[in-house]
């Protein structure tokens, strides 16, 4: 009996130790895409049910903006201008009327969220990092180069290169239209804050001329709150 007893321990044992050995093996280093994605806070998406955000753009004395809600797990839309007039659609089931509009949403939840979109977007090739200056800062930084495939979406084909720190927080990038060799915006991303576990750049600024493109009125709620 001390026997069976003694051989059936070994046997769980052994069991328990190859568990163990295939958890490990298991575990598979995280990509560049979502290095950055987790040093925003995406390990806190899980829990986020709606986000409220103005998207702003600020050049010299001229301001334009747009209000939205974004309920994520539903994929629950609504827009505003500050006035009266309030539109509410679905992504899930977007007819003609709502593409124009759904399009803006699409450019400032990107805006707001690009860090997530790495790990998000489909038809999206990501370089391998590289240490290159920055165009603003002028500092040397890690830099990845997103190009876009030219099938599906709103803006097929565009390419960015995106710069960020060892804390891998993304610093500036460069948009380029069409995977142009001339780079159609560049900016910064700075001003970041936390809200509810994701970080946030709220300010966006180009080199030597007055325009921010900037986030105000960010709320993030959670199925934690």
């Amino acid at each position: 009996m001390k026997k069976l007893t003694l051989i059936t321990l070994i046997i769980l044992l052994s069991f328990s130790c190859k568990q163990k050995q295939e958890k490990v093996i298991d575990v598979k280093p995280l990509t560049i895409a979502e290095k950055i994605a987790h040093a925003h806070g995406y390990e806190n998406w899980k829990h986020i049910t709606e986000i409220n955000f103005t998207f702003n753009v600020d050049k010299d004395s001229s301001h334009f903006e747009r209000i939205w809600t974004w309920k994520p797990k539903t994929n629950d839309v609504i827009f505003s201008t500050g006035g009266d007039s309030i539109v509410i659609y679905n992504r899930n089931r977007i007819d003609s009327t709502r593409i124009k509009l759904d399009h803006g949403f699409i450019n400032d939840k990107y805006w707001l969220l690009v860090p997530f979109q790495l790990v998000w977007d489909e038809g999206l090739n990501i370089s391998e990092p590289i240490k290159e200056v920055t165009p603003i800062s002028k500092v040397e930084m890690n830099k990845i180069t997103l190009t876009y495939s030219n099938e599906g979406g709103y803006t097929p084909g565009d390419a960015y290169d995106i710069f960020y720190g060892n804390d891998y927080l993304i610093k500036e990038w460069v948009f380029r239209k069409g995977n142009s060799n001339d780079p159609s915006m560049i900016t910064t991303f700075e001003n970041y804050q936390n809200f509810n576990g994701i970080k946030i750049a709220l300010d966006h600024k180009k080199a030597d001329v007055n325009w921010n493109l900037n986030f105000s009125n960010i709320k993030i709620s959670s199925d934690r709150d």
